[in-house]
């Protein structure tokens, strides 16, 4: 099933021909960010002769970030427990704002991405239950991504 967090599932084409839209949540430690992406082209792992494959490059349509640094400075460090609770309040607001950006709904994405680890357990909890209920909602799949790889 779309969106079921128990399943790696492939992105789903939505829209024009091959055109992808993916919304991206990132919460691993005391910054909230949401972001929507655009991809156009085949999604098809061609051969190289290098070995890897040609992705196509993402677009960014809209995205919005939100850092704790006032809230964790008087502690002298990042405290995990607020930093979950900030990414409660921040998450879902964020999301509509980036959305309405970026012109679309979230029935019409290919899927929603979330940080997967590594961070903070409670921050990457919050982030990936938003992702997962929000892809269940919009029968859309949700995919956790390694923080590291989500640089690349």
């Amino acid at each position: 099933m779309p969106g079921n967090p128990g399943k790696t599932a492939n992105l789903k084409h939505r829209g024009a021909r091959n055109q992808m839209y993916v919304l991206a949540i990132e919460t691993s430690c005391d910054e909230t960010a949401v972001a929507l992406l655009g991809v156009a082209g085949s999604f098809a792992a061609p051969s190289t002769a290098a070995g890897s494959p040609d992705w196509p490059s993402p677009q960014l349509l809209a995205h919005e970030v939100y850092t704790q640094a006032d809230l964790h400075e008087i502690y002298g460090g990042v405290v995990p427990e607020l930093a979950s609770r900030d990414h409660v309040r921040r998450l879902a607001p964020m999301v509509r704002r980036v959305l309405a950006a970026g012109g679309l709904t979230g029935p019409e994405l290919g899927g929603v991405v979330y940080t997967a680890g590594p961070g903070l357990v409670g921050a990457l909890l919050v982030g990936a239950s938003v992702a997962r209920s929000l892809a269940f909602g919009w029968n859309v799949p949700a995919l956790g991504v390694h923080h590291l790889e989500g640089h690349l």
